[in-house]
């Protein structure tokens, strides 16, 4: 059994991972939690470290931005700015389009863009059946711009969090709140310019009556919960919200995104905004597990050699000197593949402690090498299963799999390119 050793174990535990992750034949978490537990049966790891994922002040960041971003659905405050907005742009085909995604966008930047797509797609169903739209022409740009919007801030999607924690963990210098959108607010410009002028040919021409698009979207009406405005607690919700933000921006080392984030939503409990129960029920679970088991996993990858292992191999495959330019693109093609299939959130954690080995390697800049994987990961337009938002709005336009894989996949490699360009301008290699 020498053959056994902890950089193959590992190796071994990370591809079924990966082909669980993919398949989902058991849920994400448990195949995240599962493989620590097994690395940590096998010795790879230390016990203390098969759960030390859990006790990451990442984990304490996301719990506390889940439950602000529940908040805004649950008080009406989401669905009271697309609304407002919408009407600013009017109900024309093309203005319509442009007001749903750019709130889409900014919503999604700073809370949980499948809370925002279900927020917002009995407004856009609404306006269709008011002014003779088709729902399959505006559903489909509302979950890409949702998508797109979360790589605007470091809370914007958990890639983003994951990205910076691997950084951290690695006593590298890690992003700033607002970083993201150096790369995340030109890779939405393209994103909304795209479906705006090519993308939306590429939609079909016909969708579900008004009456049947507002029945599919009934069923995920509980995480928007339309119908419960209330303007005192909204008002709550946006001052806090901004609040955190704010802080969150300015980036005072005596506080800390977690300490902050959790503070924001103590306030809005205490203030009746959101119940004790509606805060628990808004945390994403799944995430916050997968995260916490693929934590033990990344130190596996490094304590092991196996990090190393996949790193040389990379490296190998490119050639005696890979090109730092060359290296983002391969990372990216790769974790913009797994994330048409797979959870964004899984992409990142499985990708970034790899990228990051390569990285070290050939001597690139890490953060290149991370916002590239992290930015590709949020660019799950190729599949309807790519992305919660994608599968929302599945049954309300009557879409088919392949009105994703046209639509999506030029928008894929549009970023792409994008990314290619400005990445190493951004954060020179």
């Amino acid at each position: 059994m020498d053959f056994l050793t902890p950089a193959t174990i590992t190796l071994i535990v990370l591809a079924l991972m990966a082909v669980f992750f993919v398949t989902e034949v058991i849920p994400l978490a448990v195949t995240a939690m599962s493989g620590a537990i097994v690395l940590g049966i096998f010795g790879v790891i230390t016990p203390q470290q098969v759960f030390s994922g859990l006790s990451n002040s990442t984990v304490v960041l996301f719990a506390g931005m889940f439950v602000i971003g529940t908040a805004m659905f649950h008080t009406g405050l989401a669905q009271k700015i697309g609304t407002s907005v919408v009407k600013i742009f009017g109900t024309g085909d093309k203005g319509l389009m442009f007001g749903v995604m750019l709130v889409a966008a900014a919503l999604s930047s700073v809370s949980s863009n499948t809370g925002t797509t279900a927020a917002l797609m009995p407004v856009v169903i609404a306006i269709c059946s008011a002014a003779n739209l088709s729902t399959s022409r505006h559903l489909m740009p509302l979950a890409f711009a949702a998508g797109l919007g979360g790589t605007i801030t470091l809370v914007g999607t958990p890639p983003n969090i994951i990205g910076n924690a691997a950084l951290a963990a690695g006593n590298l210098a890690s992003f700033h709140f607002f970083e993201f959108a150096l790369i995340g607010i030109p890779v939405t410009v393209v994103g909304i310019v795209y479906m705006m002028l090519v993308g939306n040919r590429l939609l079909p021409r016909e969708g579900l009556r008004a009456d049947e698009a507002l029945k599919a979207a009934e069923v995920h009406q509980d995480e928007a919960a339309a119908g419960n405005e209330d303007p005192r607690k909204m008002l709550i919700t946006g001052l806090t919200l901004l609040a955190v933000i704010m802080v969150m921006a300015l980036d005072i080392k005596r506080f800390p995104l977690e300490m902050v984030a959790v503070t924001g939503s103590i306030v809005l409990v205490l203030t009746g905004c959101i119940s004790e129960t509606e805060a628990y029920r808004g945390i994403d679970w799944v995430t916050i597990f997968l995260f916490a088991g693929m934590m033990p996993v990344a130190i596996a990858l490094e304590k092991s050699g196996a990090g190393k292992i996949i790193a040389d191999e990379v490296i190998a495959f490119m050639g005696d000197k890979p090109s730092p330019y060359m290296l983002c693109i391969v990372l990216f093609i790769l974790s913009a593949g797994l994330t048409q299939f797979m959870s964004n959130t899984a992409s990142a954690a499985l990708l970034c402690p790899l990228g990051l080995s390569i990285a070290s390697g050939i001597g690139v800049s890490p953060q290149a090498v991370i916002m590239s994987i992290c930015i590709a990961a949020s660019c799950a337009f190729s599949t309807p299963v790519g992305t919660p938002p994608n599968t929302l709005v599945l049954g309300a336009g009557n879409y088919r799999f392949l009105d994703y894989v046209k639509a999506g996949t030029p928008l894929v490699i549009l970023e792409l390119i994008v990314c290619s360009v400005l990445i190493p301008m951004i954060w020179p290699f």
